[in-house]
């Protein structure tokens, strides 16, 4: 599994370095298992890829700033509120995508934290239908979706590239938000 770590960059949508030196992504040890599993179900269904990590565990100042930041029309579409916390505050979800073997992310139809219509899968068909997006962009996606569902993970309707390993009242019972 590779990891881009697009928080400990400025290359995300608060444009501002969240996490500082941290490069690695962390995820509670039951997610990780998952995690572990849909790598091997997608090398196995295609053994030139590999999953690409853009983030995983977000400890909960990281979810405030971002709450404060992000301003866009339906915004608990794409972001938990701070004081309710994420899945990724229990460092029980992922975002990630598809890379080639040169580490190249396959073209999903939007950059990761894309904030509109054509990033949710619940719209997939009705853009395939537009043209908006493309049926190889389509089919990317299927091939992420199909290796972490096959691992146990679930997408969310409004991003293509956020799973859960367990929702949200699952982890509020077995887990604690990290600080």
């Amino acid at each position: 599994v590779l990891v881009d770590r697009k928080y400990s960059t400025t290359d995300n949508f608060v444009n501002v370095d969240l996490y500082g030196t941290l490069e690695k992504a962390y995820l509670r040890p039951e997610a990780a298992e998952k995690l572990k599993k849909a790598q091997a179900l997608l090398q196995e269904a295609h053994p030139e890829y590999t999953l690409l990590v853009y983030d995983g565990a977000r400890p909960h100042r990281v979810q405030y700033k971002m709450w404060e930041v992000l301003d866009v029309p339906n915004k608990l579409n794409y972001l938990s509120p701070p004081e309710k916390g994420s899945v990724h505050n229990y460092g029980c979800a992922v975002d990630l995508t598809v890379a080639d073997k040169d580490g190249n992310a396959l073209d999903m139809g939007t950059e990761f934290d894309f904030f509109g219509p054509l990033a949710q899968p619940k719209l997939e068909q009705q853009m395939l239908a537009s043209g908006e997006l493309s049926q190889e962009q389509y089919e990317n996606r299927l091939i992420l979706r199909k290796a972490m569902e096959g691992a146990g993970f679930f997408n969310i309707r409004t991003e293509w590239w956020h799973f859960n390993a367990f929702g949200s009242k699952t982890v509020k019972h077995r887990f604690h938000i990290i600080n």
